[in-house]
């Protein structure tokens, strides 16, 4: 049997030997329908799933999308009252738009209620408000958390007499060291491709050197000075020390290229980090080294933080809406969400995650994500209501940095024009 059959199975066995839920069965006949995101999580939930049926007697489906298809989809469900999803992975940005639309069930109060069950200080701070909360209102409960980290290779800094990057400018430096195209070795590897994805790696970028999309009255401020100077510094990174291709590289394409050897860094989301060390899929095992993100010299650090929580849908009945909070509180608990990462999952976001023996003998980078969540920034990229149309201007002024059709300062000028237009 495999080992993921018998962890699924002594899971089950623990479940049903606990008495922590006490309307065992009293979900029979309900099917709970699970629109997710295609990340590590998706076919976790999935194996998951009968571990809730012998508990509550529920049946769990899970409707596994790409980022794009999961927005589009759940979007028209909610416009809709279509009531084809019951619970929803919401992107961490998603959030002021599931406030201000009332997409979602106001979860404040059951959290309040069920806070003790909940373990709530067992969950990082940064995690609660970023991944659940806006306006002090629960759109969602915080289920996959993420810390924006800086993968490197060991054995090319090694090599080169080099520790890994303390600052952004020593990144930047060390990243032109190790690009040698004739080795097909580049220093640097992000996202280029237009869209969330270059408008998302650029932020994360952005907010390491100090800058911010909105001003300190919550106003765009796209094109400040310190954006145009990190936008500069990305263009010049694309330029020198990436792959070839590099400019149409999403997250897959971007992880490819780590993973196959192709660069010596690459800031990513700490959820892909365990596949490095797989041989089913990397070429690098042995040879990666996860810390945390570098900032702009004398900057207080604000590690990057994002992720998923997990929203009811509104229109569904009040019976539906209690059995989802069931499944929220469930997936979410000490026991099940311990079980959820070493399932492969790579949502990390309780405190006793980061030092539990079993967790740590699987993922010794643990101690960096605990770091970055203790001086995490979630609101990097502004999670207000705006915040897709903001994306959608900025994905397309970076590419065209990127792309060479026009310069930062024009881009970032066009993209703060029509972001003045949605306030």
């Amino acid at each position: 049997m495999p080992k993921t059959a018998y962890r699924l199975a002594a899971a089950v066995m623990a479940l049903m030997a606990t008495t922590a839920y006490t309307q065992a069965k009293s979900l029979d006949g309900v099917t709970l329908t699970i629109a997710s995101m295609n990340d590590g999580f998706s076919k976790v939930l999935t194996e998951l799933a009968p571990a809730f049926k012998e508990e509550t007697g529920a049946d769990i489906k899970v409707e596994i999308m790409d980022y794009g298809t999961l927005l589009t989809k759940t979007t028209a469900d909610f416009v809709g009252d279509t009531k084809g999803y019951d619970l929803v992975t919401m992107d961490i940005v998603w959030a002021g738009a599931y406030a201000e639309n009332k997409y979602s069930v106001d979860l404040t109060d059951w959290v309040k209620r069920d806070a003790a069950e909940l373990d709530l200080d067992d969950i990082y701070p940064v995690a609660l408000k970023s991944l659940g909360q806006y306006d002090d209102h629960y759109v969602a409960f915080p289920f996959a958390a993420y810390a924006n980290v800086l993968a490197y290779r060991k054995d090319l800094l090694e090599a080169a007499g080099l520790k890994p990057p303390a600052s952004m400018e020593e990144l930047v430096a060390d990243a032109k060291k190790l690009t040698d195209p004739s080795k097909k070795q580049y220093g640097f590897v992000a996202n280029g491709q237009k869209g969330p994805a270059v408008a998302q790696d650029w932020m994360q970028y952005n907010n390491q050197l100090g800058g911010s999309i909105l001003d300190k009255d919550g106003k765009p401020a796209l094109n400040s000075e310190a954006n145009i100077k990190s936008l500069t510094v990305y263009k010049e990174l694309f330029t020198v020390a990436a792959p070839p291709g590099a400019i149409e590289y999403d997250w897959g394409g971007r992880e490819e290229s780590f993973r196959q050897g192709m660069s010596a860094f690459m800031q990513t989301w700490s959820v892909g980090a365990a596949a490095y060390s797989d041989p089913k899929v990397s070429n690098i095992v042995g040879k990666a080294g996860i810390a945390v993100a570098p900032v702009a010299a004398g900057m207080t650090p604000q590690y990057g933080v994002g992720g998923w929580g997990l929203a009811i849908n509104a229109d569904i009945d009040t019976p539906k809406q209690e059995a989802a909070w069931t499944f929220i509180k469930w997936v979410t608990s000490k026991k099940i969400h311990k079980e959820f990462n070493m399932l492969g999952a790579g949502g990390f976001m309780r405190k006793s995650e980061m030092t539990d023996p079993d967790l740590l003998a699987k993922y010794d980078f643990l101690p960096v994500i605990a770091q970055t969540y203790e001086n995490g920034n979630g609101e990097f990229r502004p999670r207000i209501p705006e915040y897709p149309e903001i994306q959608d201007m900025l994905g397309t002024a970076v590419n065209s940095v990127l792309a060479g059709a026009a310069t930062p300062k024009e881009a970032l000028d066009k993209a703060q024009e029509a972001a003045e237009k949605l306030f």
